[in-house]
């Protein structure tokens, strides 16, 4: 016996219809959703730069705090925010990155829309880096601001834009998650101060690598007192599905209830920030993981500098352009069927012609492997004939 399913409204029809011509056109499958790797092949997809996600210290903590944990707090994060019920975690972070405070969110895209919800209305002005993750775009946009974007790390377009349209919130990220590059933060604060505007860093793929124990680059750089708001997605360093946000104001006692992913999503539970607390005392002692991990960055890097492939990094996050999507598609199926697997990026975290493959780096990446991508790359390019910048 047959079911007749219902069909969807002509219009939600010829939607769908598009998108599966546009986007669902790889093997039936999304440009970004490549192979599956074996165990000998060279994955550099992940952001657990400091390999902690399988760390037995910490998989033990979080088998052993599940197991003691009898709080039952599946409830709203706006009704746990009494101060005898904040998590000690939160001073610890607050401490850790040099600012007064900090708020634990379910994830740094909570975090970032969150904060902007608060800060921002019709009447403010928002100056963001072209670069800037889509996260903060999206917590300016829901926050009705007045959005004035700036070229990539271009302090002087910056200060232009500031000029004409008078004071406003400069939002940056610290290292860019794309091409691997580090915001002019001291100039960025120079013209804070000089036009009287806020700043917000978001520090997700520098907090845990950069700086004294791991510390973010604002504290390498002396510059936490500096800044109004620094914001970070736990997910990368930390390894595990969180966010932040740290004031030198009061703003921190107003943004859970303002931001509706502070008001409508469930807290983090009690087992998951002693997680966190325990990865927070493992990140501080792992200035020789941190020291490894720069070091092979900078090999990869000069690697591909050295073939003649543009390089904009300046981190551990390593990114090599390949043009349109088809391309791209040629050149991560080629990478990938020689044991080398990088992430996609395409529109819209890029321009339709401008994607890229990103490798990032990790603190236990070998030479043989580096020589492993570098070759793997150089024979695409020699005998395969296929684009990469």
């Amino acid at each position: 016996m047959s079911i007749n399913k219902k069909e969807l409204p002509s219009f939600l029809k010829s939607e769908l219809d598009f998108y599966l011509k546009d986007l669902i056109k790889y093997n039936d499958q999304h440009l970004v959703v490549g192979g599956k790797p074996h165990s000998e092949d060279v994955v550099l997809q992940s952001n657990d730069y400091l390999v902690l996600a399988n760390n037995p210290h910490i998989k033990e903590c979080l088998k052993k705090s599940v197991d003691k944990s009898d709080e039952s707090i599946l409830m709203s994060a706006v009704f746990v925010h009494k101060d005898d019920s904040r998590p000690t975690f939160e001073k610890q972070m607050a401490e850790f990155a040099h600012f007064d405070s900090c708020l634990i969110f379910q994830s740094g895209w909570s975090a970032n829309t969150s904060l902007l919800q608060a800060i921002c209305s019709k009447e403010i002005t928002v100056y963001i880096d072209f670069l800037a993750h889509m996260s903060l775009w999206e917590g300016a946009r829901s926050g009705e601001a007045r959005i004035l974007p700036f070229l990539h790390n271009n302090a002087r377009h910056l200060e232009k834009l500031i000029k004409r349209n008078g004071p406003g919130i400069i939002i940056v990220d610290a290292v860019y998650s794309t091409v691997g590059t580090i915001a002019p933060l001291e100039k960025i604060v120079e013209l804070a101060k000089k036009y009287g505007c806020a700043t917000v860093i978001d520090e997700s793929h520098s907090l845990g690598v950069y700086g004294e124990q791991g510390a973010g680059i604002l504290a390498e750089y002396g510059l936490s007192d500096e800044i109004d708001f620094m914001t970070a997605s736990l997910a990368k360093t930390f390894a595990y599905r969180a966010g932040a946000v740290w004031a030198n104001n009061n703003f921190n006692a107003c943004i859970p209830y303002i931001g509706y992913p502070a008001i409508f999503s469930s807290t983090m539970l009690p087992y998951e920030v002693e997680v966190l607390e325990e990865t927070l005392n493992l990140i501080k002692s792992m200035d020789k993981e941190r020291a490894t991990l720069f070091s092979q960055a900078q090999k990869l890097r000069e690697g591909f500098t050295n073939m003649g492939i543009w390089i904009q990094s300046e981190s551990q996050i390593v990114s090599i352009e390949t043009g349109d999507e088809d391309n791209t598609y040629a050149v991560r199926n080629y990478l990938e069927k020689n044991g080398v697997f990088g992430s996609i990026f395409c529109r819209p975290a890029t321009s339709p012609k401008h994607s890229i493959i990103r490798f990032s780096v990790n603190s236990s990446l070998t030479d043989a492997q580096i020589d492993k991508i570098l070759s793997v790359c150089y024979q695409a390019i020699n005998q395969e004939h296929l684009y990469i910048k």
